[in-house]
């Protein structure tokens, strides 16, 4: 199984190793980060966020938690979901998930 399953999905995904390096982002990841070139795979997540921000990826990764949060850009509503990722039960990195939310959304409490 190949990812290629993943470009189409409608949703942004980032994958980085346990020392912050991109190794993996789907076609529309690549889209959401086109002004700083083609692909940002090869490249260290602590050279583009703050260093609390730094702290937080490295946190999530060390404490086995997940963090989510929403953004509005250029008037665009997402949630972004980060997760710690692993392979036979090895931590190997962080996951970010990009999701387009609409502008108004329901919400249903279920029982």
């Amino acid at each position: 199984m190949t990812n290629s399953w993943t470009n189409e999905l409608g949703l942004g995904i980032t994958v980085c190793d346990i020392q912050g390096n991109i190794t993996y982002m789907n076609d529309k990841a690549k889209a959401i980060f086109a002004k700083h070139g083609e692909s940002l795979i090869g490249n260290n997540l602590k050279d583009c966020h703050s260093a609390a921000s730094w702290d937080k990826i490295m946190a999530l990764m060390a404490e086995n938690k997940s963090n989510s949060y929403t953004i509005e850009k250029n008037g665009i509503k997402k949630m972004i979901h980060q997760t710690p990722w692993y392979e036979n039960s090895t931590l190997m990195g962080l996951v970010e998930f990009s999701i387009e939310l609409p502008q108004e959304m329901p919400h249903y409490i279920r029982g």
